[in-house]
């Protein structure tokens, strides 16, 4: 990472340490996790079934919310639409449930056709401070193998999956999966409109630095406050007659440095988005399965859906670890 603090000597300067405060109450929300009835609900099973069309054409034998269910529990586990149905139906038979399991032809199809909500909890007084920040994900090829095995350039593509990560309680609040070459701001809109409360706060990467960016959150919320470092050689708009807050953050880096400015604007607060990342990749996959676009985004949202419902579970309190006395300073 760039703009480090004393890089050259970095490796003298110890690590900084934390500990969890609410152990108890984080590791069984970790072991909740694991626990069927997280990911098989009451609310699935009430509406296992799917309610009758009235237009022409063959009727539907699952509702959503079952396929739903069915994809959750097979990217939970890590399986497949075929191993997915068999630990389904062995379930439904111990619980004793006379259910018609989702067959992994109809899942598939099923994935193609529709896009599963966020679930959110509700937001918190006052406005909100929104992250937002992009990573790849890889697909479906053999372009890595027939480069390694047989020396042939491939262009593997993949996917950029945006999201916007409520800063105060680490939720995904909008996402949005999009092919490589779609860039970052162009994104932003999506995300905002896909977001209903006020923001109070917008921090996000050099990325989306540009005057589209602020003019796209004021129009969402006028008196946010955006948090983004202009480039290299961003200069201030000329014959401004108020600065606006990109030409005051040119300004402050120009007096005080970059280190300073991101001090002051609070702007290591993104790391928080890039640790939600992590989270994906970490506990859903950094490949999508899925082999068209429509039921890639299917997956990447069930994926989201997947971790704020982990989130809700429990979440761990850190505290920094204060430095021993006799610690070298």
């Amino acid at each position: 990472m760039p703009h480090k603090h004393n890089a050259a000597r970095r490796h003298h300067i110890g690590k900084m340490k934390f500990k969890v405060t609410n152990w108890a109450e984080y590791e069984a929300g970790l072991r909740r996790r694991g626990s069927l009835t997280l990911w098989i609900t009451p609310e699935a099973l009430n509406g296992w079934a799917a309610p009758r069309r009235k237009t022409r054409g063959g009727q539907p034998l699952y509702s959503d919310l079952a396929i739903e269910t069915t994809l959750t529990l097979g990217m939970v586990f890590g399986l497949r639409l075929r191993q997915s149905e068999g630990l389904l139906n062995s379930v439904l038979d111990m619980m004793g449930l006379d259910l018609p399991v989702p067959d992994h032809t109809t899942l598939s199809r099923r994935a193609r056709t529709w896009m599963p909500s966020v679930e959110r909890r509700p937001a918190a007084d006052g406005p909100l401070h929104v992250l937002v920040d992009s990573s790849g994900l890889k697909i479906y090829g053999a372009g890595q193998w027939l480069e390694e095995k047989h020396g042939a350039k491939s262009r593997r593509g993949w996917r950029k999956l945006h999201l916007a990560v409520d800063a105060d309680n680490g939720e995904i609040i909008a996402y949005t999966l999009t092919d490589q070459e779609t860039g970052d701001a162009s994104q932003l809109e999506p995300l905002l409109d896909k977001i209903d409360d006020e923001i109070g706060r917008f921090t996000a990467d050099g990325a989306y630095d540009g005057t589209p960016t602020y003019e796209a959150v004021r129009r969402h919320s006028a008196g946010a406050k955006v948090v983004i470092p202009p480039r290299s050689n961003a200069i201030r708009q000329p014959n401004a007659q108020a600065p606006c807050q990109r030409d005051q953050h040119i300004a402050s880096m120009q007096i005080d440095g970059r280190l300073k400015w991101q001090t002051s604007t609070g702007y290591g607060k993104r790391a928080l988005v890039e640790t939600t990342m992590g989270r994906y990749k970490g506990v859903i996959r950094q490949r999508l399965r899925a082999r068209s676009f429509l039921a890639q985004q299917t997956e990447a949202a069930i994926g989201v859906a997947i971790l704020n419902r982990m989130l809700a579970c429990g979440r761990p309190k850190s505290v920094r670890c204060r430095a021993s006395a006799g610690a070298t300073k």
